[in-house]
């Protein structure tokens, strides 16, 4: 009796393993929840989306990096893939375009970034982002069909606007006027939500 309750236990737990599936959520600041706690950051919020939407076998792993550029995409993925990922967001690009750097630059950067999930098997959503508009008509539009431009190239699936019904609203945003509260993290990980959840 004891010898056939540990094989229920052993293989209940070898079957919950086998299940677990790891959702990768790779960025800056805006991921790592700047200036709230951890478990309220955006991630942390869209895991329990997802276990509310019946899919509690998904773990969101928070990969985010206060002030990474594009450029340290694919050495923070290499180090990151070591978890094994089911599903990677790739939200990327703001430090780049707040320090005005190049689009063509931050452009190259995400496509390697995306050929490197894509060699590794792992499917990938591409999180968009906007610049404010006194970055200039050219830039912020340069800078806003990047993202549309690489999900069309490599075919993955688009958050048009991670922020979108959150920028620039001071009720939903830190003092600085940049990075989400706790209530704009809640609106993020909703918008970031309803784009994935066809592909959990």
């Amino acid at each position: 009796m004891r010898l056939f309750l540990f094989l229920a236990i052993v293989f209940s737990v070898s079957l919950s393993s086998a299940q677990s599936k790891k959702l990768l959520v790779l960025g800056d600041s805006l991921t790592e929840g700047y200036g709230v706690a951890k478990d309220q950051a955006f991630p942390a919020v869209l895991e329990k989306k997802i276990h509310e939407g019946g899919k509690k076998e998904w773990t969101v792993i928070n990969a985010g990096v206060s002030g990474s550029t594009t450029a340290s995409g694919i050495s923070r993925m290499k180090w990151a893939f070591k978890n094994k990922p089911d599903l990677m967001i790739l939200a990327l690009g703001a430090n780049d375009g707040l320090r005005g750097l190049k689009v063509e630059e931050s452009e190259k950067n995400l496509g390697q970034a995306i050929e490197y999930a894509q060699e590794q098997k792992v499917p990938i959503v591409l999180a968009g982002l906007f610049m404010p508009p006194n970055y200039g008509k050219e830039y912020t539009e340069k800078f806003k069909k990047m993202y549309v431009s690489l999900s069309k190239k490599y075919k993955v699936t688009l958050i048009p606007f991670v922020l979108d019904k959150v920028a620039g609203d001071p009720k939903l945003n830190l003092a600085d006027g940049i990075h989400p509260n706790e209530a704009g993290h809640k609106i993020v990980a909703e918008t970031v939500y309803q784009e994935i959840k066809g592909l959990l």
